[in-house]
């Protein structure tokens, strides 16, 4: 939040009329950790503000979908960007009106730095736009949810551990499961502000078991290893080795990341989404995400049954993202 309120993005939230929405921007608008812009018709949006007595909601954009200055400009952008795919003027006009298009459209315009949406919105309809307009990063084929989890555990750094991919992809390549792991390290880096000590999770340690599943995980290994060789990576490892300094100096001796591990990358999002949710019930541990990763542009989606602060923090994180991927450029 710090980080964010010293930089400011512009992030745009599609669902401007969503009470939980409005009440977030609120108070990021009163920290200035960002510039908003609230899509939504205006009449509906100041109705909202006033019933909730929100007294910093003038210092947003209001976008109203149905009447909006770039409407043109951004209707003759998505069917450029789409012609391929048979994109019509007619079906580029009814979506330019949709926020979470729109949304979108602004940031592959330059317009907005990222986007916070899924309050009122499925996943689907959330990254839909999303991959047609804004589209994955260069060198990036795959797109993955990462998860922060808090707990007052020895392991991780400090308590805190990244785990990924628990929303996205349900059963990556090696390729896929390499580039998840290395954008989970950039993910670290970036929002969690600290070094990352990635493991490449199996049933396996160092060879303990021979399956076609752990063959994959080795391979991704090695190709993660390859694409970023500035970071600390290792697998394949079981969850202990990966966590529990003495299982891992035991099952994986020599290995700077066995024992010592802050990243956690799951095989599939079977393992993932199960594991995440086992440590978050039984180890009483705070969740905050999932951050999406692998987009040409942050773009977060937020759980239907998300709070107020949880959007809070996804505006945060989003606008930790913005400003690593301009330090990156």
């Amino acid at each position: 939040m710090n980080r964010a309120i010293g930089n400011a993005q512009h992030i745009v939230l599609p669902e401007g009329t969503e009470e939980r929405t409005i009440q977030a921007a609120d108070i990021i608008l009163a920290k200035k950790a960002a510039k908003i812009t609230l899509i939504g018709n205006p009449d509906e949006i100041h109705s909202l503000a006033a019933k909730f007595q929100l007294k910093n909601i003038e210092q947003a954009t209001i976008l109203d979908p149905e009447n909006y200055a770039k409407y043109d400009e951004y209707v003759n952008l998505l069917v450029e960007l789409r012609k391929a795919k048979g994109m019509t003027l007619e079906q580029a006009q009814k979506l330019a009106k949709d926020p979470l298009y729109i949304g979108s459209l602004m940031i592959k315009s330059g317009d907005a730095d990222g986007e916070v949406a899924g309050a009122r919105n499925t996943t689907g309809n959330v990254l839909r736009p999303a991959l047609q307009i804004v589209k994955t990063k260069p060198g990036t084929s795959v797109v993955s949810g990462a998860l922060f989890l808090f707990s007052n555990s020895p392991y991780g750094e400090n308590g805190l551990v990244l785990m990924a991919d628990l929303a996205v992809t349900p059963n990556p390549t090696a390729k896929e499961l390499a580039e998840i792991a290395v954008n989970s390290g950039h993910t670290a880096r970036v929002i969690g502000g600290f070094e990352p000590k990635i493991a490449m999770l199996s049933f396996s340690t160092k060879g303990s078991a021979k399956h076609e599943l752990v063959d994959k995980v080795v391979e991704a290994t090695r190709l993660a290893q390859e694409m970023a060789p500035d970071m600390q990576i290792d697998g394949e490892l079981q969850a202990d080795a990966a966590l529990v300094p003495s299982v891992g100096e035991s099952k994986a001796p020599g290995s700077q990341v066995a024992g010592h591990a802050n990243v956690l990358v799951f095989p599939d999002l079977q393992a993932g989404n199960i594991g995440y949710k086992l440590v978050q019930r039984l180890g009483n541990a705070e969740a905050i995400g999932p951050v999406l990763q692998g987009m040409g542009a942050p773009i977060n989606d937020l759980s239907r049954g998300c709070s107020i602060n949880d959007i809070v923090q996804m505006i945060a994180i989003t606008a930790n993202q913005a400003i690593g991927l301009k330090q990156a450029k």
